[in-house]
């Protein structure tokens, strides 16, 4: 089954690392990933532009705003998709990953979503 792990942060905290603290967790998510491509369950992973935009209905308009979309301190600052056997694994691999325990208020979280199959099915 994949489950896409959706990583949140606050940009204003994780810009003001010290450089020395940047570049170590740059590189413990480099290694990260690295084992999680060599053991196979790594579909995709991609940092997101902080520049979000959110459409809308607004009566019969499609209205486009900046986002992200909810007032919140922490959004969805990059992402990745795996592909393993059970949801305990995925479990085991967003309790693993290295930006949820750089410092105190620095990981924001992860969220883990089942993604549907083409058929419409949960896998």
């Amino acid at each position: 089954m994949k489950y896409l792990m959706l990583i949140y942060g606050n940009e204003d905290v994780w810009g003001a690392l010290p450089d020395g603290d940047l570049a170590t967790l740059i590189g413990q998510v480099d290694a990260f990933n690295e084992a999680l491509r060599a053991s196979g369950e790594l579909v995709d992973v991609q940092g997101l532009v902080s520049q979000a935009r959110s459409v809308r209905m607004s009566g019969d308009t499609p209205v486009v705003t900046d986002g992200p979309y909810l007032e919140a301190k922490e959004y969805v600052g990059s992402y990745f998709v795996v592909d393993v056997d059970s949801e305990q694994r995925a479990l085991e691999i967003a309790r693993s990953y290295p930006g949820l325990r750089l410092g105190a208020g620095i990981g924001g979280g992860i969220e883990i979503w089942p993604l549907m199959a083409r058929d419409g099915d949960e896998r």
